[in-house]
């Protein structure tokens, strides 16, 4: 984005700061976070997320959501937020479905590729959303609504930095233990090493793509 020249305005919602008139922008983007997209209770400033990004995402504003930035854009289209039966976590392959493999923006990617997955909660698809690709454990890892708004339940934008960080998060640490057991943290990041620097190019394809079309 800043190669092209953008003005980036980063807000951190769970840091109190407010949410800004998403009118006076030409795009979201929506990233992550440990908490479900429906914690209202702990976290009451979903509630307005949730409205803001619904009311841009009917309006055409173009819109990138990234795992939990991807459910809330489909709970605040309608579609249901749910908790799986199991998380979802470690550097696992996602396929494009044949839209996926047709759409102009994941259309660039392998048909199968790495991704680093670090969540316990699932979507269904909002109306009139197209499904862009899939896993075994979650069926719905990306869709598209409209032209312009994007969501993918994985990640492939992440830094080592990033993944360490995320591995003190309680939230992400449980997830980790409960389906890899005890001690998996090395093993998770070993492989997410691994394949890191694929997953960055992926991600720079993904992204610019959005990007050339909005």
């Amino acid at each position: 984005m800043r190669e092209r020249g953008a003005r980036l305005h980063r807000v951190e919602l769970d840091e109190g700061e407010p949410l800004p008139d998403w009118r006076e922008f030409d795009a979201m983007v929506v990233m992550g976070g440990p908490m479900g997209a429906c914690d209202d209770a702990d976290h009451p400033w979903l509630v307005a997320e949730r409205s803001c990004i619904g009311e841009a995402a009917r309006a055409g504003l173009p819109f990138f959501g990234a795992c939990l930035g991807s459910q809330l854009l489909a709970a605040s289209l309608g579609a249901r937020v749910y908790t799986g039966a199991t998380p979802e976590v470690g550097v696992l392959d996602v396929e494009l479905t044949d839209a996926g493999r047709d759409d102009p923006v994941l259309g660039g990617l392998p048909e199968s590729f790495p991704t680093l997955q670090w969540h316990s909660d699932s979507f269904e698809l909002p109306p009139d959303a197209v499904g862009l690709a899939t896993s075994p454990a979650y069926a719905n890892q990306a869709f598209r609504v409209g032209v312009a708004a994007y969501a993918v339940q994985f990640h492939i934008e992440v830094t080592s930095d990033m993944a360490a960080e995320w591995a003190t998060v309680p939230d992400y640490a449980r997830a980790l233990e409960q389906v890899r057991g005890p001690g998996a943290l090395d093993e998770l990041l070993e492989a997410f090493e691994a394949r890191r620097e694929e997953m960055t190019a992926y991600a720079r394809t993904l992204f610019s793509r959005w990007l050339g079309l909005v």
